[in-house]
């Protein structure tokens, strides 16, 4: 299929109406070799909400981006390179059917169809073209992966210190490192996530232990030794979200709790229905 639409006029029209309805503020997407194999509207978990999203598969990239009129415009581009992307299907729970996790270094999101046979005919023909990007390549898959975001209606209270209650005055924000939802003084300290951004990233207090930790044995075991990584009590913005909404880029325009959640929970794969991490 791939072989035989490459370089057809049909192919080179198809492409040329994405970029017509993305405008000016997309990128151009016209490639030699480049095919537009399917296109589609997934619903995207966001971090206030579900939103419809449109998606194109293209054999070496995925786009997608926010419907403002159906086949007339969208905005918001996203372009992920396929050889990046790793696919994890996740378990039906009755508040949510039909999902998957599209995983990469730098974001990872979670997406559904309206129906399992829609839901199976994506995952099947991204992941065929992702193998057949890493042959191309000759990339190994991507092992390591941004956490999630975890929505925001999935607790109304601090995942770490399970102390602070949310409201319209106590804001809800985001690690960058393992996606809970965590108050202002269990997010404090900022920590540098070279896959993520050039700059340090708000990090949980329990994330930023484990790094912090992490980081003095890899200098511990190169011998450099030297005073472990001082906390950074950063204002103002805080760029580079590792996994959050294209929506939710300003979350952090504007105490070191223990933790009772462990560090590693597979909020997504576990099944739980969302009102067991409320109070």
């Amino acid at each position: 299929m791939v072989d035989h639409l490459a370089n057809t006029e049909i192919n080179s029209q198809r492409i040329a109406a994405v970029e017509s309805c993305f405008g000016a503020s997309g990128q151009p997407l016209a490639l030699p070799g480049r095919v537009l194999l399917g296109e589609g509207v997934l619903t995207k978990e966001c971090r206030k909400k579900a939103k419809p999203r449109i998606f194109f598969l293209f054999n070496d990239i995925l786009v997608y981006g926010s419907i403002v009129l159906s086949k007339r415009k969208y905005r918001s581009q996203h372009i992920i390179p396929l050889e990046e992307v790793t696919l994890e299907p996740l378990p039906e729970t009755l508040q949510a059917k039909n999902r998957w996790m599209i995983k990469t270094a730098k974001k990872s999101f979670v997406v559904s169809a309206a129906s399992t046979t829609e839901r199976q005919e994506w995952i099947s023909h991204i992941e065929e073209c992702v193998r057949r990007q890493l042959l191309a390549t000759g990339r190994q898959p991507t092992t390591e992966h941004a956490a999630p975001w975890i929505p925001d209606k999935a607790t109304d209270i601090c995942m770490r210190c399970t102390q602070t209650r949310f409201s319209a005055l106590t804001r809800r924000h985001h690690c960058r490192k393992c996606g809970f939802v965590v108050c202002a003084e269990c997010s404090r300290e900022r920590f540098l996530l070279p896959r993520l951004s050039p700059k340090p990233l708000r990090v949980c207090s329990l994330c930023y232990r484990e790094l912090a930790a992490q980081k003095r044995r890899e200098e511990a075991r190169e011998g450099i030794g030297g005073s472990p990584p001082q906390l950074s009590h950063l204002g103002g913005t805080v760029c580079g979200a590792s996994s959050g909404d294209d929506d939710d880029s300003d979350e952090d325009r504007e105490g070191n709790g223990d933790g009772d959640w462990p560090t590693q929970v597979e909020f997504y794969a576990s099944g739980v229905s969302w009102s067991a991490f409320h109070s």
